[in-house]
């Protein structure tokens, strides 16, 4: 009667087989549909303010909606297998209950087989059923196990596009001689480059300004320095050193940038602060915060250094995010700093006060600075007048007032916008 066995783990086999066949698409449409709704809520989250100025809730509400039926049409899916998958197993279990019970009784009436043997065997094919149930419901958590496992592989295999040194090769700079050397780059997709053949130089202990029309390239060129992004043609070099030669860790020694979006990471003001060196004294971070014009309202705070700042920054206004996120690249005390249009969220009066602070605590090192207001820029000893992807002028404030109609219709501009104002 061994063929009973045999047969009854067969037909589990099978139909658990198929049942896996059955889950696994719905497990990786599953997956998908869940990044979907994952995606939709942290967008409403992120942009609550937006929506509500908008007063675009019920769209929201709807699109949420629309990404939650999605899910749960297959989840539904998903639980009719499970639940077709105990009764049939039951069945076979019962089944072979049955089958041993029919075939053991006509032996059993032909003397052939004892009752206690018959029920000793019916009781060890139970056991083996039994065992065998617990792995058909240990199976059916593969399926979803398959397709989460190839969504990580995917994601560990993937290779980045900048491939650092490991190991120092090259010194780290001392003096912040930034060289560009015919640079062009482009997205990938895009149909014409964002950078064209731009080619400059900032020395140390002066001051670089990009200036230009939105879209122009300033930004990218910043990124390019910090090789957040390789260029497709050209050269880039830190005292004479390729950027590509030098490890994360050098460059992040060497330059320190003030992005366009300031972010704060939620902790204290002290650990804001110390997060490009976090040696520093309380007193270096007193004086960081006076040049970047911060220390007023910090020493208003109850807790002064010690102020909670919440995920992002969302506890203290722009403004405040800005000046905090300046004294912290001060607090590096790099070679090299980058201001990405880091003086946009400050008032007139504040931003010159900062203007005035900023040459004596950044003194021999490099400064690029990129901004949309013409006054913050009138001191720099050089300024870079970008149109799409290309310096079309050079010189100081008064030097291209007089010889680049670019720079002269940006300052016209400016000035019309402030007397209309």
């Amino acid at each position: 009667m061994a063929w009973l066995v045999w047969v009854s783990v067969a037909v589990l086999a099978v139909i658990v087989g198929f049942l896996v066949w059955l889950l696994l698409p719905l497990f990786r449409t599953m997956q998908e549909r869940v990044d979907s709704i994952n995606s939709v809520l942290r967008e409403q989250i992120m942009g609550i303010r937006v929506v509500r100025a908008f007063v675009r809730e019920n769209f929201e509400t709807d699109r949420y909606g629309d990404a939650n039926r999605a899910i749960t049409d297959v989840s539904v899916k998903v639980g009719n297998i499970f639940v077709l998958m105990f009764p049939v197993i039951m069945m076979v279990l019962h089944f072979a209950t049955a089958a041993v019970l029919w075939f053991g009784g006509h032996r059993v009436d032909e003397q052939l087989v004892e009752v206690g043997s018959l029920t000793a065997f019916l009781q060890y094919l139970l056991q083996i059923l039994m065992a065998v149930m617990m792995g058909v419901f240990m199976t059916m958590m593969i399926p979803r196990a398959v397709v989460c496992a190839e969504r990580i592989r995917e994601l560990l295999d993937t290779k980045s596009s900048l491939q650092f040194p490991k190991q120092q090769t090259e010194p780290t700079p001392t003096e912040g001689r930034i060289e560009f050397s015919d640079v062009t780059f482009g997205f990938p997709g895009a149909e014409k480059p964002v950078i064209n053949g731009v080619s400059f130089v900032a020395e140390p202990g002066r001051t670089t300004a990009i200036i230009g029309s939105t879209g122009a390239g300033k930004t990218v060129l910043l990124n390019l320095m910090l090789r957040l992004y390789d260029p497709q043609s050209g050269s880039i070099t830190i005292d004479k050193v390729p950027v590509s030669a030098l490890t994360r860790a050098q460059l992040a020694e060497t330059a320190s940038l003030v992005p366009q979006r300031p972010y704060l990471f939620s902790g204290t003001v002290a650990s804001n602060l110390r997060f490009g060196r976090s040696d520093a004294t309380d007193e270096e971070l007193w004086e960081a915060l006076r040049v970047a014009q911060g220390e007023e309202f910090v020493r208003e705070k109850e807790k002064q250094l010690d102020e909670p700042i919440s995920q992002g920054g969302t506890s203290v206004s722009g403004g405040q995010r800005q000046r905090l996120s300046i004294a912290r690249a001060l607090v590096a005390k790099p070679k090299v700093y980058l201001f990405d249009d880091s003086f946009s969220a400050l008032d007139v009066a504040t931003d010159a006060r900062l203007r005035a602070a900023l040459p004596d605590a950044t003194a021999g090192a490099t400064t690029i600075i990129v901004a949309q207001r013409v006054s913050t820029i009138t001191e720099a000893d050089q300024i870079l007048v970008m149109e799409d992807g290309e310096i079309v002028g050079r010189g100081t404030h008064d030097e291209l007032l007089h010889t680049n109609t670019v720079y002269q219709e940006i300052v016209k501009s400016q000035l019309e916008e402030a007397e209309t104002v």
